[in-house]
């Protein structure tokens, strides 16, 4: 008799559910885009005319939410593009280690030490955060972080202070 074969397959998530698809034209500045694989605010957007062969073309300038790096890209306004699904979290800062790293606590208490503090964070310096910490922590308040989070990756993108509970 022949052998039984036992085949392994690896499960992994499809990413579907980290974009969705969205037609061209219904884009807007200030909404959200996938350009060259990154998750994109759109800062610039214009439409050209139809052409000869029929589709008007809709040029999109849009940075890079987690970088700030500048991508561009052109596409016809019927045709679909992929909008990150970019959702925003609010935790409390409870502090900044030596290596940049922030000790964040959600509203449930548990506590993540693996956001990394980024030139796009504002403020973006150590010193700047540790003297907003002091402030705030002298004032009765907390430092509260908005973490975004799209197609997988995480960052810090603000930190304000708020009212202690």
């Amino acid at each position: 008799m022949a052998e039984e074969a036992h085949d392994e397959f690896e499960s992994t998530t499809s990413g579907a559910s980290e974009t969705f698809p969205q037609q061209c034209s219904a884009l807007r500045k200030n909404g959200f885009v996938v350009l060259k694989g990154k998750a994109c605010k759109i800062v610039e957007m214009s439409t050209s005319k139809t052409g000869k062969h029929g589709h008007a073309k809709v040029h999109l300038v849009g940075l890079d939410i987690f970088t700030g790096k500048k991508y561009e890209d052109i596409c016809p306004s019927t045709h679909n593009m992929h909008v990150p699904n970019v959702t925003r979290k609010e935790f409390e800062v409870v502090d900044l280690s030596e290596d940049g790293f922030f000790s964040l606590m959600s509203d449930d208490g548990d506590v993540r030490d693996d956001l990394k503090l980024t030139e796009n964070c504002s403020p973006n310096t150590p010193e700047a955060i540790r003297e907003l910490l002091k402030s705030a922590e002298s004032a009765g308040e907390r430092v509260l972080a908005t973490v975004w989070k799209a197609m997988g990756e995480e960052v810090v993108k603000d930190l304000k202070t708020g009212k202690a509970n």
